[in-house]
């Protein structure tokens, strides 16, 4: 999922669009107030954000996003008419991963996308998640809690992995059967229920950071 923050509605739709007809699940949003109330319902892959919104700036939203635990290291491209270099070096220095200036082509937009994607992809196959005594190392495919191994099987593993990178962020069952079984499962929501129980049962006493949301799914980041 790609979120995109940008009051001009015609520039909004045809962004989202060509996103959407290129391969990408994309939503678009006209204010940094919206962007952040998705944002506290679900992480996207990447962030588009233009510099000139309504209320807060691309600025701003940019420093909240890297100044949250649950959102810093989402990739985000700066899309806006300021085009001068102070600009880019600012937006640069406050943790953008790329910045393209308005006019722009659409084809560029995807290219750019793809390429954030791509490098963010190489960090990510490296990264080490940690929730309390859970660690999970992408690189080793290994789990474990207070430093002992545990031994989970290959949906058990992404399930964990995706919940760690949403860390504090409520996942319903429906995300959960998309991310982990793929678009085209047609399982009930059960069958993520009863995985959960089993990673729960093989962290052992750890298993109460992966928290029940009542109505909701489930998340991990606290004890239940």
């Amino acid at each position: 999922m790609i979120y995109y923050a940008e009051d001009d509605k015609s520039i909004r739709e045809l962004v989202v669009y060509t996103l959407q007809s290129t391969g990408y699940e994309a939503r678009g949003f006209e204010n940094g107030e919206a962007l952040f109330e998705a944002l506290r319902q679900t992480r996207p892959e990447l962030v588009l954000l233009d510099i000139m919104l309504p209320g807060e700036d691309g600025m701003q939203l940019l420093r909240r996003l890297r100044e949250s635990e649950a959102t810093r290291d989402i990739p985000v491209i700066m899309l806006t008419a300021k085009g001068s270099e102070y600009d880019k070096v600012k937006g640069l220095d406050c943790g953008a991963d790329d910045y393209i200036t308005k006019p722009f082509g659409m084809m560029e937009v995807v290219s750019r996308v793809r390429a954030v994607l791509r490098r963010t992809k190489r960090r990510e196959d490296g990264e080490v998640y940690r929730c309390g005594p859970i660690e999970l190392n992408v690189k080793t495919h290994r789990v474990t809690v207070d430093g002992k191994n545990v031994e989970l099987t290959y949906k058990e593993f992404a399930l964990l992995k995706y919940l760690l990178q949403n860390e504090g962020i409520a996942l319903t069952r429906d995300m959960l059967l998309e991310k982990i079984w793929g678009y085209d499962f047609d399982g009930e929501t059960r069958t993520a229920d009863v995985h959960i129980r089993t990673l729960r049962a093989k962290l052992g006493g750890a298993g109460k950071y992966v928290e029940t949301v009542r109505g909701v799914g489930y998340r991990i980041g606290g004890e239940g």
